[in-house]
């Protein structure tokens, strides 16, 4: 296998990365920070570099330029905090080969990606030419009710058509998304993300196009917008049916003439993305009521893809959670923990109305509560339970089990509503909206 050097200065997660590739036969060295990195990326010896982008001393951008300028023909990924994304894309355009970001998904897919990366330096070494990087991601771990998912992307990633995923909230639909992506010719530029639910028309704007120095007070200088950095690979506009009409308009421009401008610029730029859209709502029924535009949802819409929610995929909950469980472990420092019998029942028995949130969610307290390495049903404490009983004594009905829900989540936070939107896996206007339906202001 391959010669991995693993630059990361928090122990956790270095031991993770650590154990994760030596299990698949790499030879893996590790640098406790940045500057004993760059020291051992100097002195070469490697395929591939794993380096974490933030460190005292010296960071990955020193390391990946480093790297560029003594071996070439050694691929660097970087590892970079949810939220970091522009940087990781400044050290591609540096010439590293991908990014990941922490904590990552599964070991799975770290080892696809430092197995691409390897695949691509050896290619190189013999002259031919490099293949793309590919990010594996998974989607599935045998459900049935995602054959139709996973057979719709791989068909139409190979075009440029513009996809419309749709799916409860936590369905997985920006790892769906990712997944296009990593199918696609594009699979080698960057994969960046906006949420459409938790920014103000100004901040929307700004993340989206970018700004002139100037535009509006606090712009002391030029800002890129993710629109901008992320020409040449896959866009996707998370929640978009929380848009305000005047953000509608401005999005169907973009997407029918393919140029925008910066906050107070008046210069048009060209850009070439693909772009997928994400909701947890009816865009028809929202059209029908006037709230979307027609012309922006059949833009949108060229081609849907309806993710099944985790109840309906059962198959997957305890795989997807025994990768939750491994990236908690390696975070918190802690020895691998492992679910027992019962408490993979529990799971699998469990209703999810929050889909993958709520069940992250649910596995956080469990490594809180469990002192051993045994996680069992006791330390699971699901809000889903609780809704479903004041559901059940209510009536049944979708509606109470949903205030039940809402009721649960908000009790669970002292009243809390950001942090209730959050665990509920929903925007934080969406659950304004639900407060006042079921009169809970």
């Amino acid at each position: 296998m391959s010669r991995v050097l693993v630059v990361e200065d928090e122990e956790g997660v270095r031991a993770f990365l650590v154990e994760a590739l030596a299990r698949d036969g790499h030879d893996v060295v590790e640098a406790i920070d940045g500057v004993e990195g760059l020291r051992a990326a100097r002195e070469g010896g490697f395929d591939v570099i794993l380096t974490d982008l933030r460190m005292p001393g010296a960071d990955g951008m020193d390391i990946v330029r480093a790297v560029r300028t003594a071996t070439p023909d050694v691929e660097v990924i970087v590892l970079t905090a949810f939220g970091a994304v522009k940087t990781a894309v400044e050290a591609m355009r540096l010439g590293a080969f991908d990014y990941l970001e922490k904590p990552v998904s599964s070991p799975a897919n770290l080892r696809a990606l430092v197995k691409a990366a390897a695949a691509r330096r050896a290619e190189l070494t013999r002259g031919a030419p490099a293949p793309p990087p590919l990010r594996t991601v998974a989607l599935t771990w045998g459900a049935p009710a995602m054959k139709p998912v996973v057979d719709a992307l791989g068909k139409v990633a190979r075009s440029s058509a513009t996809v419309l995923l749709l799916g409860e909230s936590g369905s997985g639909k920006e790892v769906a998304a990712r997944a296009l992506h990593a199918q696609s010719p594009r699979a080698a530029r960057p994969f960046l993300a906006v949420s459409c639910a938790v920014l103000s028309d100004q901040l929307f704007e700004s993340e989206l196009f970018g700004h002139e120095k100037g535009a509006f007070t606090g712009a002391h200088a030029l800002r890129r917008g993710r629109l901008e950095l992320a020409d040449g690979g896959t866009f996707l506009l998370d929640e978009v049916g929380e848009l305000k009409p005047p953000l509608q308009a401005k999005l169907l421009r973009v997407l029918e003439e393919r140029v925008f401008e910066r906050v107070g610029a008046s210069r048009p730029l060209a850009v070439d993305v693909r772009w997928v859209a994400a909701t947890h709502r009816d865009l028809r029924a929202m059209v029908r009521a006037g709230t979307f535009r027609e012309d922006l949802y059949h833009r949108l819409a060229v081609f849907p893809i309806q993710l099944p929610p985790l109840r309906e995929r059962r198959e997957d909950i305890v795989p997807m959670a025994e990768g939750i469980l491994a990236h908690l472990a390696a975070a918190s420092g802690r020895a691998p923990l492992q679910l027992d019998a019962a408490a993979r029942g529990r799971l699998e028995g469990a209703r999810w109305p929050g889909n993958a949130r709520e069940l992250r969610n649910a596995l956080e307290r469990a490594v809180i509560l469990a002192e051993g390495t045994a996680l069992r049903p006791e330390h699971l404490w699901l809000e889903s339970d609780a809704a479903s009983e004041a559901a059940g004594a209510a009536g049944g009905t979708l509606e109470d089990l949903e205030r039940a829900a809402i009721e649960s989540a908000l009790a669970a936070v002292g009243g809390n509503r950001r942090a209730a939107a959050k665990n509920l896996g929903i925007g934080l206007r969406t659950l304004y909206e639900k407060l006042k339906r079921y009169e809970l202001e």
